[in-house]
Parts: C-alpha cells; structure tokens; sequence
C-alpha cells in the first residue's frame, strides 16, 4: 500500500495527534505520520511523537514576529522536507494566511470540538453550555480561508447532560474527537473525501 505522507501540527499536548499515530500503525491504514510540527518548543506532545519514533520540527512563531508569512515559509519548508501530502491541524493555535491554506487546499484536515456550523471559534463546551443546547460534539473538516468554514468531513456527538460542566463536557467531546479524526484521515488519503464534495462524510 502506497501510504500518504502526513505532518501533523501541534501547539500543545497533542492528543488527537496520538490517535492518529495510533490509528495509523495498523497495517490497512492508508496514511503514516511521518512529521510532527509545533509552533511552540515546549509542546508537550513533541515528546510523545519522538517516544514514537516520528521526525518532528518545532517553527517558533515568535522568532517571526508579526511577519505571519514568514513564518508560513520556514513552516512549509519542513514539511517539504518530509515530502508531505497532506497536514492534520491538532491543537494548532495560529491562524493561517489564505496563501498558505491555499497551497494546501484540500489537503489539510482540522478538528473543532463543537458540531459546526455551530459555535466556531473558542470556547466552545462553554458557550454550548450557556446556549442550553442537547447535543454536542466535534467536527472535522477541510480548512479554508474563513475560520471553521470548510466542508464537514466526519461529524459525532453525545447528549449534553444536567450535570455537565465545561470541563466534564470537554472530556467527553474529546473522546469523540480521538475517534472521528482517524476517520476522516483514513477519507481523505484514500479519496473517499474532497474539498469539493457538497456532503462528505467519512465512516
């Protein structure tokens, strides 16, 4: 099986970069993580993709300024490095430029923990609560110029409880997330989902 190159890009913990890296040591997954990127050196799940035994490559956003192409360049210069096919944003908490996305349009996958087209942005267990709303959960899709706007590529959620607290509910949504993302990957490497697809929807 010719397997598709994979970066993933992190800032913090990286758990939804672990199960991808778990999704995809099975033998019929289409896909390999072959990098890990952070923008910030002292992301805890850099440690966890080396353990691994997966390249990894830390850009610092602050050594660019607010030159945001400049860091873009260095950016996509390691993943060219890497030969990669397609990018995973898992907790990457800086906002890319249209000449980026657009490089990489169709290509790149990103996880938000809320069932969008609701509650884009931050905060999300938090304003869901305040909404009052009964179901909640986590989206993934392609990544456009506009912020959580791409086509849905997998989609889950779980009944909001009486008692959910912002953090309980966090908990939960994101077993969701370590188990739609593999699953939207797996769509994306073997075709089986496209930035131009009206419904996509991965299984």
């Amino acid at each position: 099986m010719n397997k598709k190159r994979v970066a993933v890009l992190i800032s913090g913990r990286g758990s939804n970069m672990a199960a991808l890296i778990e999704a995809a040591k099975a033998d019929d997954y289409p896909a390999e993580i072959t990098l890990v990127v952070s923008n910030r050196p002292d992301a805890a799940g850099l440690a966890r993709a080396r353990e691994a035994g997966i390249a990894t490559a830390i850009v610092d956003h602050t050594r660019f300024g607010e030159d945001r192409e400049a860091f873009e360049l260095a950016l996509d210069a390691a993943l060219a490095a890497q030969r990669i096919e397609l990018v995973c944003l898992a907790g990457f908490m800086r906002r890319l430029t249209p000449g980026f996305v657009s490089r990489w349009s169709g290509r790149m996958l990103n996880i938000h923990p809320a069932l969008l087209p609701q509650f884009k942005g931050l905060h999300t267990h938090r304003r869901a609560l305040a909404a009052g709303v009964k179901r909640h959960g986590a989206t993934v899709h392609f990544v456009v110029p506009e912020i959580d706007a791409g086509p849905i590529v997998a989609q889950d959620w779980i009944d909001v409880r009486d008692d959910d607290t912002e953090e309980s509910l966090a908990a939960r949504v994101l077993e969701i997330e370590h188990r739609i993302y593999p699953r939207a990957l797996r769509a994306l490497a073997e075709g089986r989902a496209s930035l131009t697809s009206s419904r996509t929807q991965a299984t």
